[in-house]
């Protein structure tokens, strides 16, 4: 005889993450709710759980490991879950994030249990509108959406890519505020050409090669449109398309919905800040710096035109900005006389003799900084750095691709290279540095700082578009946070811990930009830092 479960029973409620407390449900609701018998008879506070967690966590042999339990947790109890991220932020970003979520998206066809999102593949083309429907929730602010081409730097990952949106959601809500329920992890899965995924029986997308052209496009403008109308208010950031799709789509779409792609804007808004703010120990103006980029994709053009808006508005005619910013990509020095240049890469063509060594380029530029967007680790090495450090009293290394084996330098090797006076930034973090005597805290110029509260501003004021001035007034909100007490340690961010407060800042000045632009659909309220404030979840059981 065929045994049917009970509906409405409190089974059910324990297996709702949204609802679950686990053994924190009170003697009165385990007696409303029909829990009684179903948990231990003792009554712990969210507080005693969390503490529960945390030595099951650090029992955990390997970050892999970690990021397996913690996820797992957020499909048992997302209360729990952000409360016990909340607490612990610093040691949790790195498993949740980068670096290991990039561990977890090359193996996210093993390690896969339960759907934290979308998938919407090629094959689906004609049905988004009511696929996106199926969702379990309504009132949708945060969309983030990747086609899993080119995954931090570890390149075409597919379908597993689906980690990222996932892992950039979760710090939405425990960095800004953004209620869970709002937030919705998209992958497109228009195939890949990974052989080695293409050959895994347990790979989870569709196992064929990447679709591009008009039928992707198709895809991509349903997706966008079929969002628009069910998600009216929600916002969309692309996040790891590979560079010919990523300017093209943020450009294609910018002017048409509330669209920001993090890995051109984001990232230049945190690098920026960083910029700014280490203005604070080598002294000087922006106008008057000049940057070298290593890598000329869709992070290192992102953060060139930012920069060079930053240096316009400072006084600069937006020829001379440019002439401040050089790039050299995988072929050498970006510069007129190249005729294999991408449409992206030819506003920062100077007229210069084509240089082939990076070494070369520095000792002949004299750059003040240079920035590391590659995804090739350990490309500056001891010469450039030294070379840097020859140069320039404080010289600004920016060590920005992600996971940290692709990171172009440690912070370790930043610091003893250049005598103790490098002023460091990385992507992916590292500890601090004992050299010299001194105590150096590395700066992590993590996107945490700046898309979740760029996100919320975007919900706070109802905005219709993204456009960069948004990310300026984030970088320069950023960089003002940066305490004395931070730049006299080498740390030219605030702590990780301060990241609601940033990114509620941000927020703030996010939703002025939209005010004073016309972009914003709700109106402003009187006091503006308050209602943010209102806006952001608090993990409890209240």
């Amino acid at each position: 005889m065929e045994n049917l479960r009970k509906t409405k029973h409190g089974y059910d409620l324990m297996n709702d993450p949204a609802r679950n407390k686990g053994t924190a449900f009170t003697a009165e609701e385990r007696e409303a709710y029909g829990l009684r018998g179903l948990l231990p008879p003792r009554i712990f506070s969210i507080h005693q759980q969390m503490q529960r967690v945390m030595e099951n966590f650090q029992r955990k042999p390997t970050d892999l490991e970690k990021y397996i339990f913690m996820t797992s947790l957020q499909d048992r109890n997302e209360d729990l879950f952000y409360y016990t991220v909340m607490q612990h932020l610093s040691m949790m970003m790195p498993i949740l994030y980068t670096p290991t979520v990039g561990q977890a998206c090359m193996e996210y066809a093993h390690i896969y249990r339960r759907p934290h999102g979308m998938f919407i593949s090629i094959h689906d083309k004609g049905h988004i509108r009511e696929m996106l429907q199926n969702w379990h929730y309504e009132d949708v602010r945060v969309i983030v959406v990747t086609d899993g081409e080119r995954i931090l730097g570890l390149g075409d990952l597919g379908a597993n890519g689906m980690g990222i949106p996932v892992g950039k959601l979760t710090l939405y809500t425990a960095c800004a505020g953004i209620h869970p329920s709002q937030c919705l992890p998209v992958t497109l899965d228009v195939g890949t050409n990974n052989d080695s995924l293409l050959r895994d029986p347990l790979y989870i997308g569709i196992p064929q090669g990447r679709v591009r052209g008009e039928d992707y496009d198709a895809l991509v403008a349903e997706f966008v449109a079929a969002v628009t109308e069910v998600f009216p208010r929600a916002v969309i950031q692309l996040e790891d398309f590979g560079n010919q799709n990523a300017f093209r789509l943020l450009h294609g779409y910018r002017d048409k919905a509330c669209v920001f792609d993090d890995d051109i804007q984001g990232t230049a808004g945190v690098t920026l800040a960083g910029m700014l703010s280490a203005l604070g120990m080598t002294g000087g103006a922006l106008k008057d710096q000049k940057y070298l980029y290593l890598g000329a994709g869709e992070a290192g053009i992102g953060i060139g035109d930012l920069v060079v808006n930053a240096m316009m508005k400072a006084g600069m005619s937006e020829a001379d900005a440019k002439l401040r910013n050089w790039f050299f990509d995988s072929k050498g020095l970006v510069v007129q006389s190249r005729t294999d240049l991408v449409e992206h890469k030819r506003p920062y063509a100077h007229d210069h003799d084509f240089l082939t060594d990076f070494l070369t380029a520095i000792e002949t530029l004299k750059p003040t900084g240079i920035i590391g967007v590659s995804g090739q680790g350990q490309t500056f090495t001891k010469p450039i750095i030294e070379a840097m450090a020859r140069l320039n009293d404080r010289p600004l290394i920016f060590a920005l691709s992600n996971p940290t084996s692709k990171s172009e330098c440690t912070a370790q090797q930043a610091y003893e290279w250049s005598d103790g006076r490098a002023v460091f930034a990385s992507g992916s973090p590292f500890a601090p540095v004992a050299y010299n005597g001194q105590i150096f805290v590395p700066g992590q110029a993590n996107n945490a700082y700046v898309f979740p509260g760029v996100g919320l501003g975007l919900v706070a004021s109802g905005a219709t578009r993204v456009p960069d001035e948004m990310f300026a007034a984030a970088a320069v909100t950023l960089a003002g946070m940066a305490e004395p007490s931070d730049l006299a340690q080498g740390r030219i961010y605030p702590a990780l811990e301060r990241i609601r407060e940033v990114s509620a800042r941000i927020a703030v000045a996010v939703a002025e930009v939209a005010y004073a632009e016309g972009l914003a659909t709700l109106p402003r309220p009187d006091d503006l830092p308050a209602y943010v404030q209102s806006l952001m979840y608090v993990p409890s059981y209240e």
